[in-house]
Parts: C-alpha cells; structure tokens; sequence
C-alpha cells in the first residue's frame, strides 16, 4: 500500500526534439507540438484564454498571439494552433512589441462588454481575466459608451448557472462538453456581440461533468450553484486529497471557510485547475471530476451527522458505549464462538481504519466473516489475485475488453479516459447485457441476456486478440448485472485472462476504497497484504495474537446466517445494506433477526435506525490518512475539517474496543498504524499474495421462455446516502424506468412503452416501461436503488438465484 512516482522515463530521441527559437532562447520541442505548449514546457508563458491541452485548438481569443520570422517578414500568428517547425524563430510579448500590442488590443476588446463586477464575481481573486489585464493589459480603455446587460443568471442546470454578459466566448465549455465529456448539450448561438452560450430549448445541461465547465471558465461566467456568492478565494482554507466517490481515486482540492466544505475542485496545472505538487493528477483524472465527486461533499454539513454515540437512540458516552458493544462482543463470542460475530463494510474506510478493523477482527476477535464488499464485487482473490494494470496502460493498450457495468455511471472519470482513447483509436470489445456509455465508442459491442455470455466472452477473446496484434491486451472486469450470480462476472473475466495469458486486469469495482479494504484484510479468506489465512498464520498470528482457523462468510452469508439467528453481533462499518444490498428482503430479515447490531456511521442512513448502538465516526476530509484506487496505486486522504461534535476516526474506535477486548494494539497517531501496515505488508518475512483462482465455473441458470431476465445496474445519481443528503444533487436522482426490447413490450400488451405491471418471485409494483431497441430480446433493466422501498429493483432479486426472472404484464 505504499505510493510509487511516475514513470518519466524519455527516450533520447524524445528528449534532443526539434529545435525552436523563443526569445532568444533555442529550446527543444517534441514534433508536431504547437508552439504555446512547447514554451510554456520549456518556461516561457505564453498568455491565454481558450486554449487546454486537452481539447483541440480553435485560436478564438487571440490572446496569445506572438510574431514568427517568416520569408516575408515578421508576422503575428496566434501559437494555440501553429505547430512547430525545425529552425523556427518566435518572439512573445516579452521580446516584441507588435505581440505586446496585438495582446493589449485583444484584452480592450474583450473589457469592452465585460461588466466591471469584480467584487461581486465569485472569479473575483482567482480570475485570469484579472490577472492577465492587470499583467499584459493598456492599462485604460477608449470606450465610453453603455455596455451591453443580460438578464443574469441563466439557469444551463440545477448545477450551472451562466452570467452572458461575462463570457468572452473562448468556447472551453462547449468543447470541453463537446469533445471531452461527449454530451454536447450546450453551444454558441447568434452572432456578434449576442453571441450566447445557450441550452437546446428544453434540454437542460444534464452532463455527469458539468462541474468541469465552470472550473476551466477563464472570467467566471459559469458558477456552480453551490458554491455561488458562498465565499471570497482569499478566505478559503485549502488542502489537497484524494476524491472516495468512486474507486477511480481522482485527485481534488477540498476548500473551506469556517470549517465547513464550500467547494472540490480538479488538480492540474491549466487554468481553472488548480495547480499542485501530487504526481498523481495527470496518470489519474487529468483535472477532472464527476459532477459527484465535484458536489458530493454537502453531507459533510447535514444535520443528520452523527456527533455523539447512541444507545437505543439516546446519547451516551464514549465509554459507555465502547463498555456495552465490549460486553456484547465477549458474550456472544463466549457462548456461540467467534463466528457469531461479523462485519459488513470498510470500502469507506482509509487504509489505516481498515487495517485497524482488520487486526480487531481477525486478530483481537476471531472471526473471519468480515467483508467489505456488498454482495456487488466480485471475489477478493480475483481482484488482488490478477495481474494489474493502470488507467493509462489500458487506454494505451493494443485493445480493453469490458466485461464491466457502465463505467459512465459506476467510474465516471475512467470512462472519460478511456473514451478518449477510443476515439483516438483504441480498439474496445464491449460484453454487455445492455447499452452503455461506452457502446457508441467501443469496436464492437457484443450484447447477451443474463446468464448467456458464454459465446459472447469468446468472440470477445478473437476480437481482442485479432485487434491488439502483439500489443497488451487489457481486460476491465466488473458486475455488469446486480440481479444475476458474481460467479457470472468471474467466470467470464477469467476465462479472458486463462486465453490471453499476458492479459491485465483493471477491476471496474464502485465503492470509494474497496480495493484498499480488500488489500487491509477486509474480506473472507485473506489478510492484510493479500495473504490467505494459511499463507499468513504464522506472520500475523505472532503479531496480532492469534488468526481465524477457517474462512468466514462474505456479506451474502452473513445476511442468511443473520436472518436464520446464527449472528450475534453484526457491525456495520459504514455500511447501509437495506440500501445498497441486492436483495433487500434478506437485508431486512437479517438486521430484524440479529440480536445486537452496531454502526459505525458518519451520517444516518437506512440501517441505522435498526441498530442498538450507534458509533459516529469522522467522515472524509475530517481524518488524514490514504487510499487505494482501482490501479492499486496508494494515494493521500488530506484532513480538511474538524469532525462533529465528538466523533473520532475509524482507527481510534478499532483501537479502543481493541483495549477493552483485552488486546491493545498501542497506536497513538494513524501514523504509527501506516506504520504497522507497511512493517505487515512489505518487511522482510512478510508472506506473499494469495494468487487467484485459475477456475470460478458459472452458475447454472434455468430458463423459463415467459419471462424476462433482469439487468440491474447502478448509475450515478442513487438513492445512496451522498446523494440523498446533498441538497444538489438529490434532485438529479432518476425515476424508475423498465427498458426493454419493443418485441417484449408488444408482447406484454405495452406496444410502445407505458405504464405496467412487474412482478418477480419477491415483489410485485407498477413501473413505466420504456422500449430500447439496444437491449436483448427476452431481457429488461433497471437502475438499482432508485425508486421507493418496496419498488425498486432490489425488492425484485433473490440474492441465491442464478439469475432473476421477472414478468412484465399491461395495466389493462
């Protein structure tokens, strides 16, 4: 769990590049480089306004303007758009004064219609138009006359608010929109001085990225609904962390004022992005973030928070109540043994908590039933267990295979990546049960009912194999179905991997630090570096105490043991499973049937009120520490906050239970448990990582011709608790929708979509259907955990099955 730099390695020929003259000053420029990129990599800045790296170039402000020795005579260019070539010479505003000029002239032009509202600007002190007027500026204007008004806001979203008479028309949000996200949702409209960013009329700005668009708006005509008019830039606290939203571990800044979180934004050295030391940026995000990551930080502010524990709902002390789950824990042990004790979550925990349950668990408590997955992963020995690769090898491979949920809606930032790799040319076999956000993109996209991917996996392998020539092959592996056996996901990834041996995998798994957990010992079977509980008996049984003698149960047998009396003690470590369990009718017999449950929660959720004991712990940004994303790359949690009122990190409450269990680990900081996790994990001695299974068979899945089979997958807006307590974001949650081919809608009576019947096994409830041509023949889906309780998906899938049928029927 420790962070490895980059590789900068550069060939030789990279490095001697092409020679270029800027200033005076021969520099060395890769081919094909445009002149203001190859400048400001040798440290000559170049002003500028619409041009990023990562988009294309249009030179629409001319800003950055410099002159070129041509055979005619010196000429002004602009350097966004002119590429490098051998023997170049090129002087900017500090070396000539026609660019000098050209640069003043550009920044009158562009004050001629701005308002002079600085002080009210929420740009106001971080603002390039400021700064660049103030550096490369006339210093006065000749114009006198009115400006021209708007009426302000326009409401792009919910999330973007657009001030028209600030925009300098650079076009960064509507490329950005157009050519990074891929939801060209806004553009120019009209001509001249009423040239407008503007919506479709209708159609609001819906994208997962909007957030980004107003982090790279150079003159604050684009704010972000939660942070406008919320403070001054002068008065905001700051400090660089890791985003936990999803397991991609975007880099992020996280800013206060008066402790209390005010706004995230990307890291990264362009304008709008904020520039940082972390190496991490760039082979990770890029600057970006999800709308989720970028907002998701309300709850950090809900008067929901837990600040004081609570037995049976009532305040207590810290003691009192560590002395009664104490007491609870020895009990249970003492008359039913270890394994009437389990625990469920920890994937959003830092490495330094998980690792601290893991050693109370396994080594103070004794059980091994512990998993921080939800019954939505897969098995902890594949994802440790594979080779891996990173964001950037698979978006550099000769071809991905996706054997994954929709990574628009599970790992929006990865999706972003890699889109861009296919539209570059990247060849993607997609394997799926449904459309996805990267169907339009992939080479081919190989579509099956749940349950019958077999001859689709191995089309997949020839597609793969025939594209990539010699060129890596990278596999990215997940649940692309809720309702259906893990063991179909596993199967399919490992019969890919077993066919190109010198395959990578990249686990496409959800929730913020699950493969830190994992790698912490937060899963059946393993301990803390990867280890099986064989491999690792005699290493951390001489430093824990002692180690469980067999393999406990993952989240799924917890629940069925719970729900048949067979646990005694269930602690929920962040966990909410009558949320974000499949099957909510086992999660709500298991929490009903347990005789003492604990939750170890930063904020109220769907479980809590069924525990007996209520532990509040600090949430993110309120406790330092580190996670680990879906590379296995180790990054930092910066602490930003102070938590509520006495909550305390994860690790201090696995320490003191520790105690109390007559086991004291000794820590005094989360330094000294990074420690012990590195002494563990990387030392001399330490004992090497379980390998994954070169085998997981599919389930055998019956098949009945009247039915449906379901697809549930997750999407980005849920009903989960980051969403639910974020005032922004809660009202971007989806309602229900069936989709399902037109054939079975004609077949049910609802020839072109309306409303229905659905009915499984476990539930029955009335849902709008919708037809999707995408999706296969006798095969429907649904968004998992966005409609009420008692109509949502998981209210339909019976965790034991194979697969989940479902019949469709007309109101009529």
């Amino acid at each position: 769990m420790t962070a490895t730099a980059p590789n900068e390695n550069q060939t030789e020929a990279a490095r001697a590049g092409v020679p270029v003259t800027v200033d005076g000053r021969e520099i060395a420029a890769e081919p094909g480089e445009l002149v203001i990129a190859a400048a400001e990599r040798s440290g000559i800045y170049i002003p500028r306004f619409c041009w990023h790296p990562r988009m294309k170039p249009v030179g629409m402000c001319r800003m950055c303007l410099v002159e070129m020795e041509t055979p005619r005579g010196p000429a002004l260019v602009a350097s966004c758009v002119l590429p490098v070539t051998e023997g170049m010479k090129i002087s900017t505003q500090a070396t000539s004064e026609a660019a000098k000029a050209a640069q003043e002239d550009v920044l009158e032009f562009l004050l001629i219609n701005h308002p002079l509202d600085c002080p009210v600007c929420d740009q106001g002190g971080e603002c390039p138009l400021q700064d660049q007027t103030l550096a490369h500026g006339p210093g006065e204007t000749r114009f006198v006359e009115e400006k021209r008004h708007w009426a302000k806001p326009t409401e792009l979203s919910s999330l973007v608010l657009l001030d028209r008479e600030r925009c300098i028309q650079c076009a960064r949000c509507t490329r950005f929109a157009d050519e990074v996200a891929g939801d060209p949702q806004i553009d120019l409209i009209s001509r001249g001085d009423h040239l407008e960013v503007a919506i479709f009329p209708g159609r609001p700005f819906t994208s997962y990225f909007s957030g980004n668009t107003v982090q790279i708006c150079p003159v604050g005509a684009l704010t972000a609904t939660p942070y406008r008019f919320r403070a001054r830039p002068w008065d905001l606290e700051q400090t660089e962390t890791t985003c936990t939203a999803c397991a991609v571990g975007c880099q992020m800044a996280v800013q206060s004022a008066d402790n209390r979180l005010v706004r995230n934004l990307g890291l990264g050295g362009e304008i709008g992005q904020v520039p940082t030391s972390s190496p991490w940026s760039e082979p990770v995000n890029q600057g970006w973030l999800c709308d989720k990551g970028r907002f998701g930080f309300e709850p950090a502010d809900s008067v929901e928070r837990f600040g004081t524990p609570l037995i049976d709902g009532a305040p207590v002390g810290w003691a009192t109540a560590l002395d009664r789950v104490a007491g609870q824990i020895s009990e249970a042990t003492r008359l039913h043994g270890a394994e009437s004790v389990a625990v469920i979550g920890g994937a959003r925990l830092a490495n330094e908590d998980a690792y601290a349950w893991a050693r109370l668990t396994k080594g103070v408590i004794g059980t091994d039933s512990v998993d921080a997955q939800l019954g939505d992963g897969l098995p902890a020995e594949l994802l440790l267990g594979l080779p891996r690769a990173s964001v950037d090898e698979a978006c550099s491979a000769g071809a991905v295979v996706l054997i994954s949920p929709d990574l628009k809606e599970e790992l929006p930032v990865f999706y972003l990546r890699l889109r861009t790799a296919a539209i570059e040319g990247l060849p993607v076999i997609e394997v799926a049960p449904r459309p996805t956000g990267m169907t339009a993109h992939a080479k081919a996209s190989l579509r099956h009912r749940p349950g019958d991917a077999g001859t689709q996996v191995a089309e997949a392998v020839r597609l793969a194999t025939e594209a990539a020539g010699d060129a890596p092959v990278v596999v990215v592996g997940g649940r692309s179905n809720l309702s259906e056996s893990p063991q179909w996901a596993a199967s399919a990834i490992v019969e890919v991997m077993n066919a190109i041996p010198a395959a990578k995998f990249l686990p496409a798994v959800r929730r913020g630090n699950v493969m830190g957990a994992l790698e912490a010992g937060l899963a059946p079977g393993l301990l803390p570096g990867g280890v099986s509980l064989e491999g690792g008996r005699d290493w951390y049984g001489a430093g824990w105490g002692a180690v469980p003698a067999t393999r406990g149960r993952d989240t799924a047998q917890i629940l069925s043991d719970a729900a048949e009396g067979r646990v005694h003690v269930l602690v929920l470590l962040g966990a909410d499973p009558l949320t974000d369990f499949p099957d909510r009718d086992l999660a709500r017999r298991a929490l009903g049937a347990t005789p003492f449950v604990v939750a170890v929660a930063t904020i109220t959720d769907s479980s809590t009120p069924s525990s007996h004991v209520v532990l509040p712990a600090a949430g993110w940004a309120e406790r330092a520490g580190s996670t680990t994303n879906i590379e296995g790359r180790t990054t930092r949690l910066g602490q930003k906050l102070t938590p509520p009122g006495v909550a305390w990190p994860d690790w201090v409450i696995a320490s003191e239970l520790a105690r109390r269990l007559g086991s004291d680990p000794g820590w005094a900081s989360v330094e000294d448990v990074a420690a012990e996790v590195v002494f563990r994990t990387s030392s001399d001695g330490a004992p090497a990582r379980a390998t994954a299974p070169p085998e997981i068979p599919a389930p055998v899945a019956s098949d009945d011709a009247y039915s449906l089979r379901l697809v549930v997958t997750r999407t980005l807006y849920d009903r989960g608790t980051t969403v639910r307590h974020s005032q922004s974001l809660a009202p971007l949650s989806p309602a229900p929708e069936l989709r399902t081919h037109p054939v079975d809608l004609e077949r049910a009576g609802i020839a072109g979509g309306g409303r229905g019947r659905l009915r499984s096994g476990r539930a029955t409830f009335q849902v709008d259907a919708v037809a999707d041509p995408g999706m296969p023949r006798g095969a429907a889906h649904l968004y998992f955990n966005v409609g009420q309780p008692g109509e949502d998906a998981a209210d339909l899938i019976d965790f034991a099955s194979a697969v989940t049928d479902v019949r469709l029927e007309s109101m009529r």
